[in-house]
């Protein structure tokens, strides 16, 4: 199996970082995000260190998308949201592929537009962009 040591979900799946495993299984692995910006931030990725576009072209998206669902169901029965950031204008923080299930109360529209400096960026300035 593809590992990173400087992955902390990699070091999640090997046992040597703390989380809160809501599944497991020979694949795929489920936890709790540590951020806490909604009651429900459940972090669903498979066990390999896959890219992010590696996890959606893998034969795993099926059955990552599938637990998504479930999980979100489960935990947020009033609605919930699954979502995969890509790079960094769609600030993606981790290397390792990973789905995002949010929910527990309502989330709001999906982008409302502020004005470009209305929300700091927490990444240096891209070159040629202010």
């Amino acid at each position: 199996m593809n590992t990173n040591p400087n992955c902390v979900f990699c070091r999640i799946v090997a046992g040597r970082s703390p989380a809160r495993v809501r599944y497991l299984d020979n694949d795929i692995i489920v936890f709790d995000n540590l951020l806490d910006w909604v009651p429900l931030m459940l972090l669903v990725m498979p066990k390999e260190h896959l890219s992010q576009i590696g996890m959606w072209d893998s034969g795993l998206l099926p059955r990552l998308g599938r637990l998504a669902v479930d999980l979100g169901a489960m935990y947020a029965p009033n609605g919930f949201r699954i979502l995969s950031n890509f790079g960094r204008d769609g600030l993606q923080s981790q290397s390792h592929g990973h789905l995002h299930v949010v929910g527990g109360t309502f989330l709001g529209h999906y982008v409302e537009h502020l004005g470009p400096s209305s929300i700091p960026s927490p990444y240096p300035p891209r070159p040629g962009r202010s």
